[in-house]
Formats: C-alpha cells, sequence, structure tokens
C-alpha cells in the first residue's frame, strides 16, 4: 500500500523559506513521477512542482520558478520542495503526489496523494 506522508509546513513571514519533506513507502518509485501541489482556499490543486523519480527531470511551474528546488533523496525514499523567497500568495496547503509512467499537470492524473500540509505566509 502506498503512503506519502507530508511533513515541514508551518508559518512563515513573506522572504523566508521552509522546507517540505515528502516520505514515500509500500513500492518502489523508480518509475514514477513525484509532485508538489497546492490548493489555496476557494482555489483548485494546482501543480507547483514534480520530478521524474529515475532521471531527475523537473518541472515547475512559472510562479515559482527560480525560487522552490524539487529534490529526491534516493536512499531515504523522500522528496524535498525547499521553498525561498516565500510570498503571501504561497499560502495553500501542500500536497505530495505520485503519478506511474507519464507526467500530467492535472491533480485528476496523479494515482496517489498525502494528507496535505500547510503552509502560511504571513506579510
Amino acid at each position: 500500500q502506498v503512503q506519502l506522508v507530508e511533513s515541514g509546513g508551518g508559518l512563515v513571514q513573506a522572504g523566508g523559506s521552509l522546507r517540505l519533506s515528502c516520505a514515500a513507502s509500500g513500492r518502489t518509485f523508480s518509475r514514477y513521477y513525484m509532485g508538489w501541489f497546492r490548493q489555496a482556499t476557494g482555489k483548485e490543486r494546482d501543480i507547483v512542482a514534480a520530478i521524474n523519480w529515475s532521471s531527475g527531470t523537473t518541472y515547475y511551474t512559472d510562479s515559482v520558478k527560480g525560487r522552490f528546488t524539487i529534490s529526491r533523496d534516493n536512499a531515504k525514499n523522500t522528496v524535498y520542495l525547499q521553498m525561498n523567497s516565500l510570498k503571501p500568495e504561497d499560502t495553500a496547503v501542500y500536497y505530495c503526489a505520485a503519478e506511474y509512467g507519464r507526467y500530467s499537470n492535472y491533480a485528476r492524473a496523479w494515482d496517489y496523494w498525502g494528507q496535505g500540509t500547510q503552509v502560511t505566509v504571513s506579510s
């Protein structure tokens, strides 16, 4: 059974940094994409960043390019999202997700989800 467990959210001032972690278990993820999505109150769940577990190829949505970095640690089966220069508009619940085989921008295409972790950026 696949489990994705996020941690690292919290309250931070604008301009600050946070690092989110996603501990993955239940199978080998070498053929998966791992992603971070976020959902602000009253809005849809949108992709933030993704990484191909095997190749390390990354994707970022435009609004976080240059500020966020996604990475993975194969030995720990963990995916990270380093978030720098945070803005109030980054406030949302952040979800870790896994998708087998091919990458999609759309949340409905992803196979497995974590429970989410709240990130709040104050101005």
